[in-house]
Parts: structure tokens; C-alpha cells; sequence
């Protein structure tokens, strides 16, 4: 593998830069995107029993904030339960947008490496081509082995470019839909918190 990375020149360097990054980008996306992470069950039921009995007081605000990303837009949301809906639904709105910045955190950072690393590896090609008709041009091509060191060299960065970029791209994709899904969900279960806190206020407190 080294005597490989040696053979592709100093492109291969970037290249392997940007596989780390991507790599650790992915591994923390996968973790960070867990649907029961995002999205913990039964949470809007769990609200909905605190609102019951009463107990929705500042420490349960305080866990349901932190306790996930859809926690901080329902906390949003009942912190102002007694307003009408629509300062309800903004509020909910309003930290919405938060939340799905950070959902897609490193995004954009994965989309530039996913587009970057065959361009590196395109790069890597014309200098490798460009050493071969410099040997052809001093050398003649009546000795291949001093042309193989930059065919190998344009071969090499092109395809460890490509094999960075196709992963990466691919994942890329998958968390772009996945925080749209996910946005979408929480925005389901946010709008079912505000019909049950604006439909108990108005039947005067019966479980809907």
C-alpha cells in the first residue's frame, strides 16, 4: 500500500487527507442520525401525560430539551402552550431551524470532498502525462520503464480519486434524505403536540 502511495506522487496526499475526513464524517453522521436519537418514541405521549397531571415544571423543560432533537422543538412549542397556535407553531418554527442545521452538520464538507476528489485525481492524471511526454521528449519511447512512472502515476491518483469520490458521494446522498425524512417527522410529530395542547385547552383539560 505505501510503495502504491508512493508511486502516485504527492496528489495521493490531499486524497488520503480527504478519505480521513469523509471517513470520520460518516462514522459520526451514522451515529448522530439514529432515528431513536432523532426521534425518541412515545416522546409527544410523554408530554402529553407531564401536561395531565400537571407536572410539566422547568426540570422536565430542562430533560425534554436535552433529551434529543425533536425534545428541543416540543419544549419550544410548550413553553408557549398558553399563547395562541400560531405564536405556538412559530416558536416551534423558529427553533426548528436550529435543529435542522445541525442535523446537517459536515454535510456540505462531505458534498466539497465528494466533488473535490476526482478533480485531485484528474489533476494527478495530466501531471503523470505530462512526465511521460517530458521522458518521450528527452528519452525517446524506446525505454518503457522510464515511462512507466507517470503512467503510474496518473493511473494511480486517478483511481484512488474516483474511490474516495464514489463512497463518499453515495453518503452524501443518503444523509441529504435522511435529515429531510427526519425534518418531516418532526414536523408531524410537533404539529400533533400543538393540536393536543390547543384541543385539551379548548375541551377544558379531557384526554382527547
Amino acid at each position: 500500500m505505501l510503495e502504491l502511495v508512493k508511486a502516485g506522487g504527492w496528489l495521493m496526499l490531499p486524497i488520503i487527507v480527504c478519505s480521513v475526513i469523509a471517513v470520520a464524517i460518516i462514522a459520526e453522521r451514522l451515529w448522530s442520525l439514529r432515528l431513536r436519537r432523532v426521534l425518541p418514541k412515545h416522546l409527544v405521549a410523554q408530554v402529553w401525560r407531564w401536561e395531565k397531571i400537571h407536572q410539566l415544571n422547568d426540570e422536565h423543560m430542562r430533560e425534554l430539551q436535552a433529551s434529543s432533537p425533536l425534545g428541543s422543538i416540543l419544549a419550544a412549542g410548550i413553553v408557549n402552550r398558553h399563547q395562541d397556535r400560531a405564536v405556538m407553531k412559530e416558536s416551534i418554527e423558529d427553533t426548528g431551524r436550529h435543529v435542522v442545521h445541525e442535523l446537517e452538520r459536515y454535510l456540505n464538507t462531505l458534498g466539497t470532498i465528494a466533488a473535490i476528489t476526482p478533480l485531485l485525481g484528474l489533476l494527478g492524471t495530466v501531471i503523470g502525462m505530462i512526465k511521460v511526454f517530458s521522458t518521450i521528449t528527452t528519452q525517446g519511447v524506446g525505454n518503457p520503464g522510464a515511462l512507466a512512472g507517470g503512467i503510474s502515476e496518473a493511473l494511480l491518483t486517478t483511481a484512488a480519486g474516483m474511490s474516495v469520490a464514489i463512497p463518499t458521494l453515495m453518503f452524501y446522498r443518503y444523509f441529504r434524505g435522511r435529515v429531510r425524512m427526519l425534518v418531516l417527522r418532526m414536523e408531524q410529530e410537533a404539529m400533533l403536540m400543538v393540536e393536543i395542547m390547543h384541543g385539551t385547552r379548548k375541551s377544558g383539560g379531557n384526554n382527547p
